[in-house]
């Protein structure tokens, strides 16, 4: 492939992020979360007190390891000098009481693990809830805004990365910081110039884990960015195989994940070697200290400045030193991952979300037949890109009105206003001969059926798809529904009837079943106003008039307003509005707009202009 002509953009939903990018705002983010974790504070504090146990337990367990080499020294040293014997049960008072150390040590780090887990998985926990709870009430704009995988992604992802790195870094950060310290004064208890030599080690162990980090670093956000270009153009070319094999696009596919690929193989190599060059290093120093703690301290011994068995403890307190450094090195790594993976939580909870302003708003009226008004309605998305300019109908209850125009007209706004997706900028709009913005919701909502030409089932029985339009419905009000809908009769030639099972994409339905469920969920729900947007208009024309037969009977009674650009299913609106640049350029039914001979006739005759 010579040229590439087009720009993947890494996909948000696919893959397990690994945040090595950083926050835009790191303190802000761990105040934020430090704040939402307050609630957890009586575990968290033990979970930290725990860790701390733990740690200074352990780092006692060398020094009383060293009395009882000192004391077996000793007691060779007599018995071959012929003074004495080795003392064995003293020896075995300090292990016993060794023993005891790193049990009470590994009881307590236990402790603080199962803590520390039941913290973190309830934060987890807490965090999806609220997340789940804010897509129901976050504005449509929103998701105009950011793609489903980018809110699948803060579920899933972030939340998940958000717990691991919480999980790690808090006890690793303390048991580290704590080890350090705690190896230091025991160090100093032993003796000066061992800790002196040993401390020497720390500068270059924190210049080695600096070094690498820094060049390793860049690879690694390197890598993730082209990780996430290899998701994307993998995720593309599944779905679009179809259209890959028609073009005969496959050498060029596979070419140009190939390319990324190449990319992907040398920013991975590189982050991975770097990265494992860190403990090779920290080997090396911790060797290097190793090797002065024993030519130092056996010149201290032969001087006897110190005893035996505080060597062997120092050769352990070196290798205990020399480890949290890198522990804190990957903590700093974690933190940068938590603060990343906070902050895009965070950001979707704290999103605006669809409130009522109004607490006291006037109640639903007690018989809800479905008229509609519009009174010099003036909309736009953007304060400076207006698209109803001003749109004015009364609609009277049991009317079908449909809504025809051009893309871009407006159509499919006026059903968003209806439902308040949106409200409108400037003039009312009335549901039941209430201003819709005096409506709460959830109450104006529940007057609304729809059926859109995207059908959305989920994946489960038909029975429980149908019943989603009224939770509360029995089998027979279900089955009534669907034969209202005329979907009765497929349903019985599948396996299970009514318990057929839909997958997770509903394929395997066709697209004509997948309206007629859809139908009949809205006739179950049965409400006063119904919104059917091109419904009819991804099937053929036999399924099309057996839909058309099912929203016939749906609309049976009911205010209906019909988006359609099949103008030849609308023949039969009591009104047909036609829309051009968000404003009605025309009105009437099907006969009298055809007999102005105006746009709408223009629209209509241009369905057949190609037809002999």
């Amino acid at each position: 492939m010579a040229t590439k002509t087009t720009t993947r953009r890494p996909m948000s939903g696919g893959g397990l992020r690994m945040y090595t990018e950083r926050p835009k705002d790191f303190k802000g983010t761990m105040r934020k979360l430090v704040s939402y974790a307050a609630r957890f504070k009586l575990p968290i504090i033990l979970a930290i007190a725990f860790a701390i146990v733990s740690v200074v337990f352990n780092v006692v367990g060398p020094k009383v390891l060293g009395q009882a080499t000192t004391k077996l020294y000793e007691g060779l040293v007599a018995k071959v000098s012929g003074t004495g014997s080795v003392d064995f049960d003293a020896m075995g008072r300090i292990l016993a009481f060794l023993l005891g150390l790193y049990l009470t040590s590994s009881a307590c780090s236990f402790i603080q693990g199962w803590l520390m887990t039941g913290v973190t998985q309830r934060i987890c926990y807490q965090m999806r809830k609220q997340i789940a709870e804010k897509i129901s009430v976050i504005p449509m704009s929103y998701f105009e805004d950011h793609s489903k995988g980018d809110v699948l992604s803060r579920i899933t992802n972030d939340v998940d990365t958000l717990g691991m790195a919480l999980n790690q870094s808090v006890t690793q950060l303390i048991t580290s910081v704590t080890q350090v310290i705690g190896v230091l004064v025991m160090m100093l208890s032993i003796s000066l110039p061992l800790a002196g030599v040993t401390v020497l080690t720390l500068p270059v162990s924190i210049v080695i884990v600096s070094c690498v980090v820094h060049f390793s670093q860049g690879f690694f956000r390197e890598q993730q960015a082209v990780l996430g270009e290899v998701n994307g153009i993998i995720e593309e070319d599944f779905a679009g195989q179809n259209v890959i094999q028609v073009f005969d696009r496959g050498g060029a596919a596979v070419e140009e994940f190939d390319d990324s690929n190449d990319r992907l193989f040398d920013s991975a190599w590189k982050s991975q070697f770097l990265s494992g060059l860190m403990q090779p290093l920290m080997i090396l120093v911790g060797n290097m200290g190793y090797v002065a703690v024993v030519v130092i301290g056996a010149q201290l011994a032969i001087a006897g400045s110190i005893q035996p068995g505080d060597i062997q403890s120092f050769i352990q307190y070196v290798r205990y030193f020399t480890q949290p450094i890198q522990q804190l090195a990957n903590v700093s790594n974690m933190m940068q991952m938590m603060a990343a993976a906070a902050e895009r939580v965070f950001a979707f909870l704290d999103a605006p979300e669809e409130t009522d302003a109004d607490e006291t708003r006037s109640p639903a009226p007690d018989a809800c037949v479905g008229r509609v008004a519009f009174d010099h309605v003036r909309f736009g998305y953007l304060p400076d890109e207006t698209i109803i300019h001003d749109f004015t109908c009364d609609v009277e209850p049991g009317q079908t009105v449909a809504i025809v125009g051009p893309t871009g007209a407006g159509k499919t706004t006026l059903m968003k206003l209806m439902l308040r997706f949106y409200d409108v900028d400037d003039g009312s709009l009335e549901i039941e001969g209430v201003d819709a913005r005096e409506w709460a919701r959830a109450d104006l909502r529940n007057d609304f059926a729809m059926v859109l030409q995207d059908t959305w089932l989920f994946n489960g029985s038909i029975r429980e798809n149908i019943r989603y339009g009224r939770l509360d419905a029995t089998d027979e009000e279900v089955e009534a529904a669907a034969k209202a809908a005329h979907c009765d009769h497929f349903i019985h030639t599948l396996a299970g009837g009514y318990d057929f099972q839909i997958n997770e994409e509903g394929t395997n339905l066709s697209q004509g079943q997948r309206q007629l469920v859809t139908i009949a969920r809205a006739v179950l729900a049965d409400r006063p106003i119904l919104i059917l947007d091109e419904a009819t208009s991804n099937v053929d024309t036999r399924t099309e008039e057996l839909i058309q037969r099912a929203m016939d009977q749906l609309m049976e009674g009911r205010t209906s307003f019909v988006i359609a650009h099949r103008l030849s299913t609308i023949r039969d609106a009591d009104r047909i509005l036609v829309l051009r640049d968000g404003d009605i350029v025309e009105s009437g039914t099907h006969d009298e707009l055809l007999a102005a001979n105006g746009f709408y006739a223009d629209l209509y005759n241009s369905q057949f202009e190609d037809c002999d």
